[in-house]
């Protein structure tokens, strides 16, 4: 099912992301992690690309496994900076092969080697010319990563918010926020794409934090910024492992159930491969979602 006909059906939706293993080792090790999600019926489960593109034929694969052996809505996702027009349209028409209809499309990180440069006319430098692209293939429901404090590239929220508009007016059907930890910023940037007149479904980015080391590491890729409350989390509990991993899955439940009080669109969980934590989030917030696991309805 296209996802934008999800939100005509339901709201919120509840989705979730995982990523392909790493080059070096076999994709089987991604569907037992699939396997333990299933269960808990997410409206749509989205496949990452890897670094520069690295994994794009494995990406399609699992979304291809998602949507026809498990029967789930899928979402790959689409770089455009380090593949040609040619390559991205061969993808395109692997995704459709396999009935895998909904795509997230992103421009993609510069790639890390030294010396990599922007390879012009044979590329596009922008999502928004990519959701041009799969827009006249038709068939898709077209995604968009969104910032709600702005990508780390861009001068300023405002001019990032016209680089939003530009994408959505391209034809994109949802959109998908950086991860954040303070609703406030996120209520904020809702009330900033209204009055751009964005009304497509915006679905809010959570991750549950579970080591300084992975707090330290997001924060630096995305420039996210910490609530003084999250901040005081990481002091009590910095040298005491477990304790932070409870309180980070705490923390994201907290910040779920605020966002559905509020009404949001949807909330996407960037899972990182954890299904045990996903899931102990979802068992916390089944009754307010209002859908049960198979084992329960059973």
């Amino acid at each position: 099912m296209l996802i934008k006909d999800k939100f005509k059906n339901k709201k919120p939706l509840i989705s979730f992301e995982i990523f392909p293993p790493k080059k070096d080792y076999p994709v089987d090790t991604i569907y037992s992690t699939i396997d333990a999600l299933k269960d808990l019926r997410p409206d749509f489960i989205s496949v990452t690309y890897g670094a520069g593109g690295s994994t794009k034929d494995t990406t399609v694969e699992i979304a291809s496994h998602i949507r026809n052996k498990h029967r789930l809505s899928s979402l790959a996702h689409l770089t455009c900076l380090t593949s040609t027009k040619d390559e991205i349209q061969n993808t395109l028409n692997s995704l459709k092969k396999k009935g895998v209809r909904n795509i997230l499309a992103l421009r993609g990180d510069y790639p890390q080697e030294e010396g990599w440069d922007y390879k012009g006319p044979n590329h596009y430098k922008y999502a928004r010319d990519l959701i041009s692209q799969i827009k006249k293939n038709g068939d898709f429901s077209i995604g968009a990563a969104c910032y709600p404090e702005k990508h780390l590239e861009c001068q300023s929220l405002e001019k990032d918010l016209l680089n939003l508009k530009e994408k959505v007016d391209a034809g994109t059907d949802f959109l998908i926020t950086q991860l954040f930890f303070d609703n406030e910023i996120f209520y904020d940037f809702k009330e900033k794409t209204a009055k751009l007149g964005i009304d497509i479904p915006i679905l809010a980015g959570i991750l549950p934090v579970l080591s300084k080391k992975q707090i330290e590491k997001i924060t630096s890729l995305t420039g996210c910024s910490l609530p003084k409350k999250f901040l005081r989390i990481l002091d009590r509990y910095e040298y005491e492992p477990q304790a932070l991993k409870e309180a980070g899955i705490a923390y994201a439940i907290e910040q779920i159930i605020d966002l559905l009080s509020w009404g949001v669109d949807g909330v996407h969980i960037y899972t990182m491969n954890r299904p045990k934590t996903t899931r102990r989030i979802l068992d916390n917030i089944k009754t307010i979602r209002g859908v049960l696991t198979d084992e329960e309805a059973s």
